[in-house]
């Protein structure tokens, strides 16, 4: 059973930066796609950023030129680095990775908040 945990949430300025990370227990090459999603109070959980074995990439509209999703295959880590933070991308991050046999695992989530 593979486990995958995120980590680097806080609170941040509008404007300001955060990457998070997001570990798993096995080789990432178990997963086919690996991805962020993130759930705002009283709203449905929504994509983010995706990112498939080959490194391919898909945002949201509403991050794009703004967060960028990487992987390091050698630390079996996805990043997602966020710049230019906004009010509205306050909201719980979960990371979540697809096997080729559809199994689909979750993170715990880690909270960002965008505040003055």
């Amino acid at each position: 059973q593979a486990q995958i945990v995120e980590s680097g949430g806080g609170l941040v300025q509008p404007g300001g930066s955060l990457r998070l990370s997001c570990a798993a227990s096995v080789s990432m090459f178990s997963f086919y796609v690996m991805g962020w999603y993130r759930q705002a109070p009283g709203k449905e959980r929504e994509l983010v950023a995706i990112i498939t074995g080959r490194g391919s990439t898909n945002y949201a509209d509403s991050v794009k030129g703004r967060f960028t999703i990487s992987r390091d295959n050698a630390k079996n880590t996805v990043y997602l680095q966020m710049n230019s933070l906004k009010f509205e991308d306050t909201a719980v991050y979960y990371c979540n990775a697809k096997t080729r046999s559809d199994t689909e695992y979750w993170g715990q989530g880690t909270q960002v908040t965008v505040d003055s």
